[in-house]
């Protein structure tokens, strides 16, 4: 369910407070989407299990991301080079970069994203949809 709030009011969210994503082995926690931001960016964080994959490899045409560490390390694929993000480490993704991420470690890893401009939340859904049909996929 969406709502509407006055874009001048501030947020505030609790730790594990957000619209959550389930996408099998890899959970998407949205704190502040097109609802929030009149379209301008969205904030999200990216949980992985212990050795999983993430989205597989993959651009996106118009909008330039922003990942930080916030647990463990995740390893992000950038064009064709594989970078290990731990935690604080701050990495920017311009527009037609393929890029991917995964956690490769035995402990979870999660990353906060900002996604420029907004709008990927309309994706969620559908991606849900995808990880309940192909269950051990990516």
């Amino acid at each position: 369910m969406k709502h509407k709030n006055n874009f001048s009011d501030p947020l505030i969210l609790s730790p594990g407070q957000g619209r959550s994503y389930n996408c099998g082995t890899m959970t998407a926690i949205f704190k502040a989407d097109e609802n929030e931001t009149n379209e301008k960016y969205s904030v999200s964080e990216w949980w992985l299990e212990p050795n999983s994959e993430g989205p597989g490899a993959h651009q996106h045409e118009e909008n330039d991301e922003v990942f930080y560490g916030l647990e463990g390390t995740t390893s992000f694929l950038v064009g064709d080079k594989w970078v290990d993000v731990k935690k604080g480490t701050f990495i920017r993704i311009p527009a037609k970069t393929i890029h991917d991420f995964a956690n490769n470690t035995n402990e979870k890893a999660g990353v906060l994203n900002f996604f420029i401009p907004g709008g990927f939340e309309r994706n969620m859904p559908a991606i849900v949809k995808w990880f309940e049909e192909n269950p051990g996929s990516k």
